[in-house]
C-alpha cells in the first residue's frame, strides 16, 4: 500500500475551509497543514480539521506534494507559481488567474515542473451534469440561468469571473468545442464596482447558440441548464442535482402525434450521489498519483478564463 499523499491548503476562508475539511478525511491523503494570511482563521480551521496552522506559505510548501489554493483571484498567479516552481501540484480555485498572461504563466510553470495543475470548476462534478453528459448529443441551443443572492464575497471581480465562468466551462465541456465564434453581452454594475448581472449570447462552430445569464443580486438561488438537441430536450437543476430528458420517441414520425406524450418520453437521468467538492479533490489526488482522472486541467481552466474575459470585454451597459 502506497504512503499517504502529503497535501496542504492555502487560504482557508469561506471556500478553503471546505477543501481542508474534505482533504482531512480523504483516503490516501494526509493533510499536513493549512495556511491563511489571517492567523486566527488558520488556527481555527486547523483545529477543526486536526491539522496545524503553518507560519508561512513556504513552510507549508516544503512539506507537501500537492496543495489546494483558495486565495483571492488577484493572488492566484503569485501563490500558484510559488508552489509549481517548487514542484508542488496545484488545485487552483476558479478562475485559474486574473489575466490570460497569468494563466499562461501557471500552465507553463506546471509543464516545466512536470506537475499537475487543476482548476476548481466544481460544476463539472455536479450530479445533474454527470447524469446528463452521456445523453448530450450535438446540442443546438443551450440556455443557462445562474442567480445568487448578494454577498460581498467574490465582488472583487465581475459576476462573469465569479459565477458565469462555471457555465462557460460547462458550455465548452458539453459541446466539446475548442472555440466560440461570436460573443455578445449586456450587463450592469448594481451593488458593486464590477458587473453584477450579465446576459451573454455565444455562438459556436456549426451554429450552436448559448444564452447564459448570471446574477448575484437575486433573492433566490437558481442554477438551471436547458439543452435542446435533435434527440430531445434536457433540463438540469444544478441546485438539486436532478436531470430529466424529454427524448423523442424512436417510433415517432415527424408531423404525427396529437400530444407531447406521443412525441417524447420523459427519462429521469441518474448518477451516483457524491459531494461535488469531494469528487473534485479525489480526481486531483488521482492525477497527482498518476492515475486516470476526470479533473479539469489548467489548459481547460485557461480556456474558460479566456471565454470569460471575452464576455466581460464585450458587455455593454444595460
Amino acid at each position: 500500500m502506497s504512503a499517504p499523499l502529503p497535501v496542504g491548503v492555502i487560504g482557508v476562508g469561506a471556500l478553503g475551509r471546505h477543501h481542508a475539511r474534505h482533504l482531512a478525511t480523504l483516503d490516501g491523503v494526509k493533510l499536513v497543514g493549512v495556511y491563511d494570511a489571517n492567523t486566527e482563521t488558520a488556527e481555527r480551521v486547523g483545529a477543526e480539521v486536526g491539522a496545524p496552522a503553518m507560519s508561512g506559505v513556504d513552510t507549508l510548501l516544503g512539506q507537501v506534494k500537492a496543495v489546494s489554493i483558495a486565495v483571492p483571484t488577484s493572488l492566484h498567479a503569485e501563490v500558484g507559481l510559488r508552489a509549481l516552481e517548487r514542484g508542488v501540484a496545484v488545485l487552483m480555485e476558479k478562475p485559474l488567474a486574473a489575466t490570460l498572461a497569468e494563466a499562461d504563466a501557471l500552465v507553463a510553470a506546471a509543464a516545466q515542473a512536470g506537475v499537475v495543475l487543476h482548476v476548481g470548476q466544481i460544476e463539472r462534478y455536479n450530479r445533474a451534469v454527470r447524469a446528463a453528459l452521456p445523453a448530450v448529443e450535438n446540442p443546438r441551443y443551450i440556455e443557462v440561468e445562474r442567480i445568487a443572492p448578494y454577498s460581498p464575497r467574490g465582488t472583487d471581480v465581475s459576476v462573469v469571473l465569479d459565477l458565469m465562468i462555471h457555465d462557460l466551462d460547462l458550455l465548452l465541456a458539453l459541446t466539446g468545442s475548442p472555440e466560440v465564434t461570436d460573443v455578445r453581452g449586456i450587463g450592469a454594475a448594481v451593488l458593486s464596482s464590477h458587473l453584477d448581472m450579465v446576459n451573454a449570447r455565444l455562438e459556436l462552430p456549426g451554429g450552436t447558440v448559448a444564452s447564459i445569464t448570471a446574477s448575484r443580486i437575486g433573492r433566490q438561488r437558481v442554477r438551471r441548464v436547458r439543452i435542446y438537441q435533435d434527440t430531445g430536450y434536457l433540463t438540469l437543476d444544478l441546485a438539486s442535482g436532478h436531470a430529466t430528458f424529454l427524448r423523442v420517441r424512436p417510433s415517432w414520425k415527424r408531423g404525427t402525434g396529437t400530444s407531447l406524450e406521443e412525441v417524447v418520453e420523459e427519462i429521469v437521468l441518474e448518477a451516483p450521489e457524491g459531494d461535488a467538492l469531494r469528487l473534485e479533490l479525489t480526481e486531483f489526488v488521482r492525477a497527482v498519483r498518476g492515475e486516470r482522472h476526470r479533473g479539469v486541467t489548467g489548459v481547460e481552466g485557461r480556456a474558460a478564463l479566456d471565454l470569460a474575459l471575452r464576455v466581460g470585454a464585450v458587455v455593454r451597459p444595460a
